[in-house]
Formats: C-alpha cells, structure tokens, sequence
C-alpha cells in the first residue's frame, strides 16, 4: 500500500524529491532552501512567460510543484514587461529574500537546468524563446542535449 493511501499524491512527492535532490546538489544539503529556490525562479518564469505558455509549462510539472508554481498567481497582470536579465534576477532575490543569501544567477541555472531534465524538449523550447535573449543564456539549449 502506498504511504498516503493515494497513487497520485506518493509519485508527486516522489517525483518532487527527485526534483530538489537535484537542485541540492547545485545549491547544498538544505532541502527546504532547495524547495525555496524552486519556488522563487518559477514564480519569476511564471510572470514573464505569456498565459498561455505559463499554463503548458505548468503542466509538464509534478502535480505539487504545480501547486507552489500557482501559488500568488494573478493572471491579471501578466505577462510582466520587464525585458532583462537584472530584473528576472532581482525578482528571485525578492522571492528568496527570507532565505539566507543565495546567488540568484545559480538559482536560476540550477532550477532551468531541472526544467531541461525533465520536462518536454519541445516545450523546454517553447518556454526558453518567450524569455529575453539574457534570459535564455541562463538556460541550457534543449537542441544541445545528449
């Protein structure tokens, strides 16, 4: 039987888990800092990337990172307008700023590199060219995969 009793609520933990142990291995043992800096790139992605396209990456996530994806979500005002990288970077500052510090830039490499791992090629590109070009450099080309 499965721990919580439901199918679907034991593989999005499981498959969450993989997913910080991941950015733990760029960002350090702390599992709920990991869990933080998820959060903050998606939200900041989330904002610039039109609705459409926002709601086709949510659905390549596990179904509770999905969750937190949505979490603060106001349709209303997006996509936000900002077109560089130093926004999108103080943007997940923002977001991380009850952490202890983190390097934005790494974050955000660290959490576009999971995204490249385990979401869709095809939709890992789609997202990639709705973001500035400054943006983008941050994220690996998902053409360049092996």
């Amino acid at each position: 039987m499965s721990a919580s009793g439901v199918a679907v609520f034991d593989k999005t933990l499981q498959t969450t888990n993989i997913w910080l142990d991941d950015l733990m291995a760029d960002q350090g043992p702390d599992r709920q800092l990991a869990w933080h800096v998820l959060g903050a790139v998606l939200h900041t992605l989330r904002d610039r990337l039109p609705i459409d396209l926002a709601a086709h990456l949510s659905a390549q996530l596990p179904l509770l990172v999905r969750g937190a994806y949505y979490d603060r979500y106001d349709p209303s005002n997006q996509p936000v307008r900002s077109r560089s990288l130093d926004e999108f970077l103080e943007q997940v500052n923002h977001e991380l700023s009850s952490t202890h510090p983190v390097d934005a830039k790494e974050a955000v490499r660290s959490v576009f590199r999971v995204l490249s791992h385990y979401i869709d090629p095809g939709e890992v590109r789609k997202v990639r060219h709705g973001l500035p070009a400054e943006v983008q450099a941050l994220w690996p080309d998902p053409d360049m995969r092996h």
